[in-house]
């Protein structure tokens, strides 16, 4: 019984001690920053579906509360982790379960599915940014195993900056407080747009004895007309930039009050003239008060200039006191009109009974006529009745006004005014041409060629005239030879239809150069924009420079000034070439060439040597242990044994203890191993096929 009891005991204290040597196997409970794409700590054998809040767009500088929640299809329980990144902005004030590290939001443990934490976008103009999400479901069995991973990738468009409501300031009426009868009121406002919109439809409502006046909507005033004393007036304005109205705003009330404007003591109500201080009477209503109107009761009249006693009105000379009528209406009146009744005449000077208005010679009694207005008297003209003449010194029948040569029968007409008269001019309606040398229909003067009947111009005066020249306005130019329509002077390639310029002299014509203003290029094979001469892969149109001379163009290659490196698999930053794990970007060196990167070596080689000392410590605990158990027994042992020898006359041995625990030891089955596998600080593990699970503690394996 002591033994059983001494076993147990044993027992109790290595599976407690190596409890306490063994690590704890949670993949990174405290979180694990920068990891949006997820790790190797745990298994993937289930993918949890979660949510997010991130906005699709943001407003730069605005704070946004995130919350990442798992929400089914992971591995069942509570626990799990997550890590979150985003390439712009800051991470603040993490919630319950939440830590933030170098900008990342992780969990702070592995006891929720839940985080929450607040995000900042950017300043304004960064565009669109980018992050990812990842989310681990634990099962918390200690193991790798059965636990589950989900990613995702976030993208958010920069929102567009937001319009700013226009204002309405300094509104009032005008006049203020009161305005009298009569008085327009006037709506004032100062508009203002912190965006600089300009105002647009802005809304303006009168009220009026505190009730709208929607027939006023939109007006900046009321007439005087629409006004009554005791009368009541407001307007409210409301801004709008075309966009946004801005806030509603009300002018203060005026009162319509009835007044004295011209201060002649008689209300403006009552006063026909309220703003002359002389009248407020109009007995007539003719527009004039009755303090000035020469006929106050008559309508008709107001004034007498001339004081002869008829009004201005009914006086026809009202600025003559010596006549009032004129009956035939000719403007002189009946006192100084020799013809009264005759409109047409008041005066006859030269006695002859005829009027003046009439007479064309009203001094001269000889002559009273001159059918043709020519101021000739008809007794007296030539030509009676043609205005235009009187007399014809030639005789010809032409008068000598219109006769250009007087005094020349043969000649009446010079109709281009060249100085000879058209019977002898080639060209009569010329003024700068009288002869044809080749008769060609050109005149001499204008001819350049004038003995050349198939020449007349040389328009730009290159000595060949137009019809033989093929530029006629160009006298750079006169030939064409090969029919491209630009001049041979000027063709590089007079005698090449195809070809006219070569703007860089490589011999090579622009419509065939590919590169018309460079002479080191002239075909661009791969139509890359970069000559052939200058491109270091003139077939291929995704590249054109090679830097180191590796055989990889620039865009291709991720290390374009190193010869030895194209290509970073894992993007950290290290070559394929001399990254040891081109496809791992955590680890790049394998100092040993075990097939183990330094970075896990590193950290399985702490964690071993941490485990070699709990091992040690367990060794020499367990050995005290047993010392002290051994030492029991043997004394217990001995006691028995000494009795029995007594009993039976015997030696004492304890070969027969160890004959029982041999044979006892030789009967048990050997476990064989189910299961391999190494943990993310570089602890192995197996599982047994008795279901029990061992630890390589760096020396041998031991049983948890």
């Amino acid at each position: 019984m002591f033994m059983q009891a001494s076993y147990r005991a044993i027992l109790v204290i290595f599976t407690f001690l190596v409890m306490i040597a063994v690590p704890a196997v949670d993949g990174n409970a405290s979180g694990k920053s920068n990891s949006s794409n997820g790790c190797n700590c745990h298994g993937s054998q289930a993918s949890p579906y979660f949510t997010h809040n991130y906005p699709s767009d943001y407003t730069p500088g605005q704070t946004y509360s995130i919350t990442i929640a798992v929400s089914s299809g992971g591995v069942s329980g509570t626990k799990g982790g997550f890590s979150a990144t985003m390439n712009a902005g800051t991470f603040s004030n993490a919630g319950a379960n939440t830590k933030i590290v170098s900008n990342s939001p992780t969990h702070s443990n592995s006891n929720a599915r839940t985080w929450t934490f607040d995000w900042t976008a950017p300043s304004a103009g960064t565009g669109t940014i980018s992050g990812g999400i990842a989310v681990n479901t634990v099962n918390g069995d200690g193991g790798t195993y059965g636990d589950g991973w989900s990613t995702t990738t976030v993208y958010i468009a920069e929102a567009a900056s937001p319009n700013s409501p226009p204002s309405a300031s300094n509104v009032a009426i005008s006049p203020n407080p009161t305005a009298g009868v009569g008085v327009d009121l006037i709506a004032q406002y100062t508009y203002s747009d912190a965006d600089g919109d300009p105002e647009t439809g802005t809304e303006i409502r009168w009220h009026h004895n505190g009730s709208l006046e929607i027939g006023f909507d939109g007006s900046t005033s009321i007439p005087a007309t629409a006004t009554s004393i005791g009368d009541k007036w407001k307007f409210e304005v409301r801004p709008y930039d075309g966009t946004d109205y801005g806030t509603l705003v009300m002018s203060q009330e005026v009162t319509i009050v009835d007044e004295d404007s011209d201060g002649d003591g008689v209300y403006d109500s009552e006063d026909a003239f309220p703003t002359d201080p002389n009248e407020d009477t109009d007995s007539d209503e003719d527009g004039v008060g009755d303090n000035g109107d020469a006929f106050p009761t008559d309508a008709t009249e107001t004034s007498d200039q001339d004081s002869d006693g008829v009004g201005d009105n009914a006086d026809e000379f009202p600025n003559d006191p010596n006549e009032t009528t004129d009956s035939d209406g000719d403007g002189v009146g009946d006192n100084g009109d020799a013809f009264p009744n005759d409109a047409t005449e008041t005066t006859d000077t030269d006695g002859d009974g005829v009027g003046n208005n009439a007479d064309a010679f009203p001094i001269d009694p000889d002559e009273t006529t001159d059918t043709d207005g020519d101021g000739v008297g008809d007794n007296g003209d030539a030509f009676p009745n043609d205005a235009t003449e009187t007399v014809d010194t030639d005789a010809d029948g032409v008068g000598d006004n219109a006769d250009v040569f007087p005094t020349n029968a043969s000649e009446t007409v010079d109709t281009d005014g060249d100085g000879v008269g058209d019977n002898a001019d080639e060209f009569p309606t010329n003024p700068t041409e009288t002869k044809d040398t080749d008769a060609d229909g050109v005149g001499d003067n204008a001819d350049v060629f004038p003995t050349d009947a198939n020449e007349t111009a040389d328009s730009d005066l290159d000595g060949v005239g137009d019809n033989g020249d093929k530029y006629p306005l160009d006298p750079s130019e006169s030939a064409d030879s090969d029919g491209d329509e630009v001049g041979d002077n000027a063709d590089a390639f007079p005698m090449d239809a195809t070809e006219t310029l070569d703007s860089d002299s490589d011999g090579v014509g622009n419509n065939a150069d590919v590169f018309p203003n460079n002479p080191n290029e002239t075909v661009d094979s791969d139509y890359d924009g970069i000559g052939d001469n200058t491109d270091a892969f003139p077939t291929d149109a995704t590249e054109t420079l090679d830097s180191d001379s590796d055989g990889v163009g620039n865009n291709a290659d991720v290390f374009p000034n190193n010869p030895n490196e194209t290509a970073d698999s894992d993007y950290d930053g290290v070559g394929d070439n001399a990254d040891a794990f081109p496809d791992d970007s955590t680890e790049t060196l394998d100092s040993d060439g075990d097939g183990r990167g330094d970075n896990e070596q590193a950290a399985s080689e702490a964690a071993m040597q941490k485990n070699i000392t709990i091992g040690v410590l367990v060794l020499v605990l367990s050995a005290i242990a047993i010392g002290v158990v051994l030492f029991m027994r043997g004394k217990d042992d001995t006691s028995l044994a000494s009795a029995s020898i007594k009993e039976r006359g015997l030696q004492p041995t304890a070969v027969g203890v160890m004959s029982d625990m041999s044979s006892t030891t030789a009967l048990e089955t050997t476990p064989t191993v189910t299961n391999q596998w190494t943990d993310e600080v570089g602890n192995t593990w197996r599982s047994m096929s008795d279901g029990t699970t061992l630890w390589w503690n760096g020396s041998d394996w031991q049983q948890v």
